[in-house]
């Protein structure tokens, strides 16, 4: 298996080598040349399986250069119960109506991104002891990726993570999650502005590559893509617990901001899994809905995003659509060069009817949006219809659910995070505290170390210079 850029001008590369790359020399995103086919005896073989032999089985297909018996330690390592609460790692429960929710929160830091950067923090330490080298990763947060890839790599030899993080606008739980680490290879750094910001200055970094040469510099965003491999396990698992057998079919309503997420749902479509149709939602940032809606892709700038209660969907600039793209048009990397040249000028662009078509009807997208109001009705119908409490995030995806849900759709919603995180809005739409997991309690009081800087990559690559001096 060899991957390629999004923009066509980079020789294919082995998996192990795209985990340290980021994003490819020609600034462009990372792709295998083809997407494994799945059988259906395949998918018979393995609904019965758990998660982590699951991972095995569909990681293998785009990590063929890891030994299989290297590639099961990280894979045992990265999904144990006892950092995922269960066995089970990913639950899946049914609300009255028939919607699921595939429960992806359990890990460390009660957030989705657990269950890429566990093994991501695995995977990492593996490449790097095997060649000899260190890591410096330079990550963007909006609120969750910071966390979970703060805790997956504390502690992990040759390896420093330098996180940016939109100043004030994270939940005080977010914040503190990350800034109370007092690892010596943890950094974290408040960006004067918002996550796009972050994201650019990431970007600039990895295009910078003389400075992301000698400087080590690799990421944990999900521009990497075997963090979207990572994230096609749990749609897998998640189709397997929604139904009876491998003659149905089930959508996945996902929570969306950066684009990462659904993408994994893409690419296990493209695989082969029974995948009815992948809805996307949207916060009050709805660039992505109105592409879904118009086939119009304009991201609105840092100083057009709007501040939300569902703040790690607070982006404009979704990173990981570029990969969509490159599939719908048919690999043509020269063309989605030109189409993110006009991104970057900021004009974005314009897709036609005809390719809008198949948005929908080949790669079976549709989307939705949802704001504060609908937010809080949601949380509030959930605690008193199901007795099930739900973080900001998910309850947009499930108020869009139920919105564009079709007669006899088996959705499954994913859960973005707990809703410990996100205490202020609950306490607004219940009137009460959040459940709080065993082992948090009193995490906002505890001594906080960050760096404020302003959004300039300049100043980022003097304190990474100084850092590491």
């Amino acid at each position: 298996m060899r991957y390629i850029s999004t923009r066509g001008a980079m020789a294919p590369l082995p998996f192990s080598e795209t985990v340290l790359l980021g994003l490819a020399p020609d600034g462009g995103l990372l792709l295998p040349e083809r997407y494994p086919q799945i059988s259906r005896e395949q998918l018979d073989a393995w609904r019965g399986l758990g998660y982590a032999e699951l991972a095995f089985e569909i990681i293998r297909l785009f990590a063929d250069d890891i030994p299989d018996a290297d590639l099961k330690g990280i894979v045992q390592r990265a999904y144990r119960p006892e950092l995922f609460g269960s066995a089970a790692i990913t639950p899946l429960k049914r609300l009255h109506d028939g919607i699921a929710i595939l429960e992806l929160s359990n890990g460390p830091t009660l957030a989705f991104k657990d269950m890429a950067m566990q093994f991501l923090g695995q995977l990492f330490e593996y490449v790097l002891a095997r060649r000899g080298e260190t890591l410096n990763i330079l990550g963007a947060t909006s609120g969750d990726t910071g966390s979970a890839a703060e805790y997956a790599m504390r502690g992990k030899a040759g390896i420093n993570v330098f996180m940016l993080s939109p100043d004030g606008k994270m939940s005080a739980f977010q914040r503190a999650q990350m800034y109370s680490l007092q690892d010596g290879n943890i950094h974290n750094i408040a960006i004067q502005g918002m996550f796009d910001d972050c994201q650019d200055i990431v970007k600039a970094v990895q295009n910078d590559h003389a400075f992301k040469a000698s400087h080590r510099i690799g990421t944990v965003n999900s521009i990497n893509w075997a963090r979207i491999v990572a994230q096609v396990v749990y749609y897998f698992k998640g189709y397997f617990q929604a139904t009876a057998g491998n003659d149905e079919k089930a959508s996945f309503c996902v929570p969306s901001g950066n684009f990462g997420n659904v993408c994994a749902g893409h690419v296990a479509r493209r695989m082969g899994l029974p995948i009815d149709r992948l809805i996307v939602a949207t916060n009050e940032n709805d660039v992505l809905d109105e592409f879904f809606k118009s086939g119009r892709y304009a991201p609105r700038g840092s100083a057009n995003t709007w501040v939300t209660s569902s703040p790690s969907m607070d982006i404009s600039k979704a990173s990981n659509f570029e990969r969509f793209v490159f599939d719908l048009l048919g690999s043509d990397g020269a063309a989605v060069a030109k189409l993110w040249a006009e991104v970057d000028a900021g004009r974005g662009f314009q897709l036609d009817a005809e390719q809008m078509r198949r948005v929908s009807d080949e790669f079976g997208f549709v989307s939705g949006k949802s704001a504060h109001a609908d937010r809080l009705a949601t949380i509030r119908q959930l605690d008193s219809e199901d007795g099930v409490v739900v973080d900001t995030h998910t309850a947009d995806g499930i108020k869009v659910a139920r919105e564009l849900r079709r007669a006899g759709e088996n959705i499954v919603c994913l859960e973005t995070a707990l809703p410990a995180k996100f205490a202020d809005t609950i306490r607004e739409a219940l009137d009460r505290e959040p459940p709080r997991p065993a082992g948090f309690e009193g995490l906002e009081t505890l001594p906080q170390r960050v760096t404020v800087l302003p959004a300039e990559a300049g100043l980022v690559k003097a304190y990474i210079e100084q850092s590491l001096e």
